[in-house]
């Protein structure tokens, strides 16, 4: 089937490795994959690794992202308990091997896969050579995915320097990918293009998308509201602003790093619970704010 007869175009304009995060997940066989409805189109799926996003046509099942590769049987397991259709469109929403490492897979059943240039970039520098995307885009589309207008657009700099969001306009269901991290705090890749500044203003970006009523697909973490959303951004501006007042102060990375009083209101609501710990974050907050050519 050409990708014209189910990806129909509107208009066209134009990790770190989590190789630590893999190996704590290394016992694939106890992850239970789980579904969640959003609409009678529109599916959040949770497993192990970033959640997956999933849209439900009569003839095709496109999904965004798709976890590590030993999940993928467990997925399409899923996936059939919803529909009979298959998989053929998978678009990433950034490298990291939590949201792409069935790409491979996805591909030898079939799907096409499509994400911002730099993920393609990114893959094939760490020499990856099957599952690269092979439908990229610079900076926006506008496509339609089973019958529905979806937006999608790439965020400078953020989590990394390949992130997208997409918007279910009908469905009113936004997929954040790693932009968003639900009640804990946010993994910034530095390395891979990331920056605080770049982050908020993704935030800041969908925040403006969203009313009381759109349901959230976060990178990590429950299913969100813009209440949840514009917590985390909250969150972000604050520790920003805190960290600016003591990098004036000439307050150093490991000065930061133990006080503990920059984030205490958020480790309070266990924001620290997860990979990126209240420390972390101190020093990443440090390490982008202080140095000029992350700044955006």
């Amino acid at each position: 089937m050409p990708i014209a007869s189910f990806f129909k175009p509107i208009a066209l304009f134009s990790c770190f490795s989590f190789s630590l995060f893999s190996s704590a997940q290394s016992n694939f066989d106890a992850v239970s994959i789980t579904a969640t409805p959003l609409s009678n189109s529109i599916y959040m799926l949770e497993g192990a690794g970033g959640n997956i996003g999933v849209s439900v046509g009569d003839e095709s099942i496109t999904i965004i992202d798709n976890q590590f590769a030993p999940l993928t049987t467990k997925i399409l397991k899923t996936l059939k308990t919803i529909s009979n259709a298959p998989v053929k469109v998978v678009i990433n929403s950034h490298h990291h091997g939590d949201h792409t490492g069935g790409n491979s897979n996805f591909e030898k059943q079939g799907a096409t896969i499509m994400a911002h240039e730099n993920v393609k970039k990114r893959l094939k520098a760490k020499a990856q050579k099957t599952g690269l995307p092979v439908i990229t885009y610079r900076d926006k589309l506008h496509i339609n995915i089973n019958d529905e207008d979806v937006f999608i657009f790439h965020v400078d700099n953020a989590h990394t320097d390949g992130d997208s969001m997409l918007y279910f306009t009908e469905n009113n269901v936004l997929h954040t990918g790693d932009t968003f991290f639900n009640g804990r705090y946010p993994y910034i890749d530095l390395n891979s293009g990331g920056s605080v500044n770049g982050y908020i203003n993704a935030v800041k970006a969908g925040v403006m998308l969203t009313d009381a009523k759109t349901k959230i697909i976060p990178g990590h973490g429950k299913l969100a509201s813009k209440k949840d959303y514009q917590a985390f951004l909250t969150m972000l501006e604050d520790l920003k602003s805190k960290v600016l007042i003591e990098i004036a102060n000439g307050k150093t990375e490991d000065d930061i790093a133990a006080n503990t009083a920059i984030t205490k209101t958020y480790d309070a609501l266990n924001y620290g619970c997860c990979f990126v710990t209240s420390e972390k974050i101190r020093r990443v907050f440090y390490k982008s704010l202080s140095n000029k050519t992350l700044k955006l």
